[in-house]
Parts: structure tokens; C-alpha cells; sequence
């Protein structure tokens, strides 16, 4: 596995702020440091720890009366314990007379379920996003959640930002030929992702036709487009079990495609997801670091590229009160 550090184009190395109150919860304290050296400044002194009982203790080791917090704690596996983590930290911050909190959650668990699919079910997202809101967050800062909607479950100010840049300067560098490129969607549901990435790269797209019959399971049963003889790259915001991305790479194989690349924001993996990965028929699978790659043994086709720049850049806009849409502007038709 190779870590690429990624300043893609816009991101500029900034001067040390001294000011900005950084701190990390337990999930992911690696990107936490990350983004403090990008902004020069220091994760700032907490503990952290568990009972016997497994109920968490959170004690803030410095004066934060009156000024900006920003909190890191993806909402990764364990999602339940990391979840509760961080409302725990944020009620400590807003005890301790903090001037505002936001919550920098590189990758939103439980976003998934957003919706009702079927009766009696619930909406996991929303329930989440009051759980934030009622535990003092006064901002969210979150990247490439699984649907933009989720933006509407908050009455507070949510910050959408996406890896979209880092992936695509990454992908232009393995100079793959431009009349080669397709660029696939997975399924219907992420076409308008799948849609902008193959804007950017500038190369058309195909759409592979889906069909979940159990929970956590999907069959890739068709592909719509042109992908004989090209060079397929299949673009999501996650990668969970990879039963789906696997299933799409041996069937884009099947249809006549030269090669298989898969790119996604989250690096989800989940039970036999690196095995799957490994004994597919993709060439390389391109990740960033929303969440932790905590495992004995990574294939050497996965590439992890830091989204640290990223996000250090969002928290320095959000602390100086400039706009951090001005980033990602070009991206608003990206949820539509």
C-alpha cells in the first residue's frame, strides 16, 4: 500500500495559525496530526479513555474558554463506540465554555440510511444529525457524504466538502490515454458523482445496472455504455464489503474492457473486502484517508491518498470567516 500526500490544485501550504484549537477523538488520530501540520499548530492535549465497564471519560487539558474548537473523528469502525465518542467530547467542549465547536467528521456513519426504504424502518442519518446538534455541535464539517440530503437533517451550519480534486490529480498522473478512459458509475444512485468526475477528466461515462436482493449484497447485472477495448474507471463515495465493485470489475472484464481502476473516498472495508479486492480483476484501487487503514495486511493495489490538505484548508476558512464554497464551488452541481 502507498500513501500519496495530495495538494491538489487551489490548496495552498499556509502560514502556522496559532489560534486554531485542533483537537482529535481516538478513531483517527493519525489524520488528525496530518491536518495539524498542514495549519502549523498542535493537537491539543485531552484524555480519552474507557471505564471498565466500556463507558468513555473525556477531561480537556487546556483553557478553550471563548475560542473556535474543531473536533476529528470520523465515524468509522467501531461505529457505535466512535459515535458516542465524539457527542462525549463535544459535550466536554461546550461545558468548558468553548466559543464554538464544529465537528470535523471526515467520514459520516450511519449515512446510508437516509431514507425509508421499506415500513417500519429507521432514518439512522437524521437521528445522528440531532444527536450532534443536541450534544453542543454548532458546526459540522463533513466530506463526500453518502447522499447531499443529509445536509437538509441539520439545523446547523454543515460544511460539504469533496476528495473529488485530490482523486482526479492523482488519476491524471497515471497518464492513462484519453480516448481509452470511461468512467463508470456503479450504480444508478451515484451517476451525478460518477457524472462530474467524468467531466473533469473529460472523458464519457457508462452506468453499470444493479440489483440488490439481500441486506448488504448487490449483483452487477448489466452494463449501459460503451466499454470494449477501454480502460474502465469505477468512481464511488465507498467501498464496504466489495461484493459490488468486484462483481462490476469481473463483469466490465466480461463485456471487453482493457482494465479495471476503482477510486472512492471511503475506505470502508468491511469482512472480506481486502480479500475480494485482491482476487478481482482491478488493477489498482484508489482511496483516501476519511478512515483508517488499520489491518495486518493491505494489497499492494490499494493507493491511500491524504485528504489532510483538504480539510486543514476548510478549518482555516471556517476560523477566518472566509468561504469555503469558493473551493469546492465548481462542485454544486455535483448533488443534483
Amino acid at each position: 500500500m502507498e500513501l500519496e500526500l495530495a495538494f491538489p490544485q487551489g490548496i495552498k501550504t499556509i502560514s502556522p495559525t496559532h489560534d486554531i484549537k485542533l483537537f482529535s477523538g481516538r478513531s483517527h488520530m493519525e489524520l488528525a496530526q496530518e491536518i495539524a501540520d498542514y495549519l502549523g499548530t498542535t493537537v491539543g492535549p485531552m484524555i480519552v479513555k474507557n471505564f471498565a465497564d466500556g463507558e468513555i471519560y473525556v477531561q480537556v487539558q487546556e483553557s478553550i474558554r471563548g475560542d473556535d474548537v474543531f473536533i476529528v473523528q470520523p465515524v468509522c469502525n467501531p461505529v457505535n463506540e466512535n459515535l458516542m465518542e465524539l457527542l462525549i467530547i463535544i459535550d466536554a467542549f461546550k461545558r468548558a465554555s468553548a466559543k464554538s465547536i464544529t465537528a470535523v467528521i471526515p467520514y459520516y456513519g450511519y449515512a446510508r440510511q437516509d431514507r425509508k426504504t421499506s415500513g417500519r424502518e429507521a432514518i439512522t442519518a437524521k437521528l445522528v444529525a440531532d444527536l450532534l446538534t443536541t450534544a453542543g455541535a454548532d458546526r459540522i464539517l463533513a466530506m463526500d457524504l453518502h447522499t447531499g440530503q443529509i445536509q437538509g437533517f441539520f439545523n446547523i451550519l454543515v460544511d460539504h466538502i469533496y476528495s473529488t480534486s485530490v482523486v482526479v490529480d492523482y488519476i491524471k498522473k497515471l497518464n492513462i490515454p484519453q480516448e481509452d478512459l470511461v468512467i463508470v458509475s456503479p450504480d444508478t444512485g451515484g451517476v451525478a458523482r460518477t457524472r462530474y468526475f467524468a467531466k473533469q477528466m473529460k472523458s464519457p461515462m457508462a452506468i453499470i445496472d444493479k440489483r440488490r436482493n439481500k441486506h448488504n449484497e448487490a449483483e452487477a447485472v448489466n452494463v449501459i455504455g460503451d466499454i470494449k477495448g477501454k480502460t474502465c474507471l469505477m468512481y464511488d463515495d465507498m467501498i464496504d464489503t466489495a461484493g459490488t465493485i468486484c462483481g462490476a470489475a469481473k463483469l466490465l472484464m466480461q463485456e471487453g474492457a482493457k482494465d479495471v481502476y476503482v477510486c472512492a473516498t471511503h475506505a470502508v472495508f468491511s469482512g472480506p473486502a481486502l480479500e475480494r479486492l485482491e482476487e478481482a480483476p482491478i488493477k489498482e484501487v484508489v482511496v483516501t484517508n476519511t478512515i483508517p487503514l488499520k489491518r495486518d495486511y493491505i494489497p499492494s493495489k490499494i493507493t491511500q491518498l491524504s485528504v489532510a490538505p483538504l480539510l486543514g484548508e476548510a478549518i482555516s476558512r471556517i476560523h477566518d470567516g472566509e468561504s469555503v464554497s469558493s473551493l469546492f464551488g465548481f462542485e454544486k452541481e455535483y448533488d443534483q
